[in-house]
């Protein structure tokens, strides 16, 4: 393993990037800098392509803007510009890339929820915890 394979090994390990995969809804913040100022700008949409590459790695995300005019960004995942990404919900699909995506709208751009296995855990614990009789009063 040369140098370049460890450096690159050593940064994806230490980012925290969440798992990502199509058809996922993300938020992502972006530093963006307008003359001397800076900010962070938020956008919001759905994966439609993951791009392999360790440190190049890249992911699209489209969203439906004003007058149903989609928009398309292309972001590197481990670049320093992007504060931070939210995985707001995932849905169930069976392809790797949605390009049949940019043809759809309205309803038919809906994507069906997934559960994760994170939410399932947490909507039966309560369940068992009310469940329980409670002792009677002596």
């Amino acid at each position: 393993m040369n140098l370049v394979e460890s450096i690159e090994k050593s940064l994806i390990a230490n980012s925290k990037v969440p798992k990502l995969q199509p058809g996922d809804t993300v938020r992502v913040h972006q530093k963006i800098v307008e003359g001397e100022r800076e900010r962070i700008q938020v956008f919001q949409g759905t994966i439609i392509r993951l791009g392999k590459g360790g440190l190049n790695a890249r992911f699209t995300v489209r969203r439906i803007a004003t007058n149903n005019i989609g928009v398309e960004r292309t972001y590197l995942l481990h670049s320093p510009r992007i504060e931070k990404i939210e995985v707001v919900r995932h849905a169930k699909i069976r392809r790797a890339q949605l390009y049949y995506f940019r043809q759809l709208q309205g309803k038919s751009a809906r994507l069906k929820e997934r559960l994760v296995a994170k939410t399932v855990k947490a909507a039966v614990a309560p369940a068992a915890s009310v469940a329980a009789p409670e002792a009677p009063a002596a």
